[in-house]
């Protein structure tokens, strides 16, 4: 029983070591949860077997539990570039199942504390599904009311023992698509607390310690549990106040529209990108075409931008004014290409304001990253 449980607990912390690693080059990028978020979760509790040692006249052995129940509660602030911080309070509840061999146990074991965690989020390129990662330290305590019945021998066992505490954890976040930053979770904790936890007890019947039995009577002394592992697994909720703007739809790139009674054409680009694509130019040829065949006196050309913008805020602002600019560029120097005088263009870069498509802020919309030939 003993190498069981503890190839049991290496083979957990090995796999959690390799996590870190192994998650660090994967080809994920962060999924950027910003600001105050509140979360909740319970489930199932799982002690594994705790080595008991005690003060003379009284046996060693181990504690088996039942299956409990823990709940978690924590309040933590998303900083926009996949990680995120957050403090919890958190409580096990497990009975004891019997002790040794041939002792039943009654009563519970119940686990209470604070950690401060530090985890990361990943895009793995689903909309439904961000897994994610971390771990935590703290401090707890564990209190004990319960007691142990074996054949000539009884004992109860009290008390509160408080000590450092960590854990890792593994989660799989899934957002609800009809409530903006609601999502749901499920999550695997490996907990622990730093030994021993010691309790105070009080045995009746023939007891042994380490060399020596001591007849019926009663004895009072100190039991401490050595191995406090706690495996949880939990579902929950989790809400961001202030969530990103879910990613855009992928999108085929939009077709030329036709020419309307005010001559307008319009050329897309990429997220970031000034630089003119084979439809982009076929658009152009076209427009330049149409300029030579109308009574055309004056060409504006117009660019735009969408809202999103690796710094949002003033910086962005002015970066996409400057993009916008450079893409009524790269079109007026298309025109002259196509034979249109370089005189007749008036260019404009407007940025991100006056969208085709209204959108949420901080939004990659294709047909905002526009340039607009007019022909008057």
């Amino acid at each position: 029983m003993k190498l069981r449980h503890g190839l049991l607990t290496g083979s957990i912390l090995a796999a959690m070591a390799a996590l870190g690693p192994v998650l660090s080059v994967a080809p994920a990028s962060a999924q950027p949860v910003q600001g105050l978020y509140v979360a909740g979760e319970g489930g199932a509790s799982f002690n594994q077997d705790q080595r008991v040692r005690s003060s003379p006249n009284f046996p060693d052995g181990r504690d088996s539990y039942h299956t409990g129940a823990t709940g978690i509660g924590s309040v933590g602030w998303g900083l926009g570039n996949g990680f995120r911080v957050e403090v919890e309070g958190d409580y096990r509840n497990n009975g004891l199942k019997s002790f040794g061999s041939s002792g039943e146990g009654h009563g519970r074991q119940q686990t209470y504390g604070v950690m401060a965690n530090a985890l990361f989020d990943l895009d793995i390129g689903k909309s439904w599904l961000y897994p994610y990662f971390g771990a935590g330290i703290g401090y707890a305590w564990q209190a004990m009311n319960a007691g142990v019945t074996a054949p000539g021998f009884s004992q109860q066992i009290g008390g509160t023992f408080g000590n450092f505490a960590y854990q890792g954890m593994f989660g799989l976040a899934f957002p609800v698509p009809w409530v903006v930053g609601l999502s749901a979770t499920a999550e695997y904790r490996f907990w622990t607390m730093l030994g021993p936890q010691s309790h105070g007890a009080r045995s009746v019947g023939t007891v042994g310690g380490y060399d020596s039995v001591k007849e019926f009577g009663v004895a009072t002394g100190n039991r401490s549990t050595m191995t406090d592992f706690n495996h949880s697994l939990m579902l929950g909720l989790r809400y961001e106040f202030n969530p990103a703007p879910p990613p855009p739809p992928p999108a085929p790139e939009p077709a030329a529209p036709a020419p309307t009674q005010s001559r307008t054409y319009l050329v897309f680009f990429d997220w970031d990108k000034a630089v003119l694509t084979d439809r982009a130019r076929a658009i152009v040829a076209t427009a330049a075409q149409a300029s030579t065949h109308t009574g055309t006196t004056r060409i504006e050309v117009d660019g735009y931008t969408d809202n999103s913008a690796a710094h949002p805020g003033p910086r962005g602002a002015r970066y996409n004014m400057a993009l916008s600019l450079r893409r009524a560029q790269a079109v007026q120097a298309e025109l002259v290409r196509d034979g249109v005088p370089g005189t007749a263009i008036d260019i404009h870069g407007f940025g991100e304001t006056h969208p085709l498509v209204p959108t949420a802020p901080n939004t990659r919309e294709p047909q905002n990253r526009r340039v607009e030939i007019i022909l008057h």
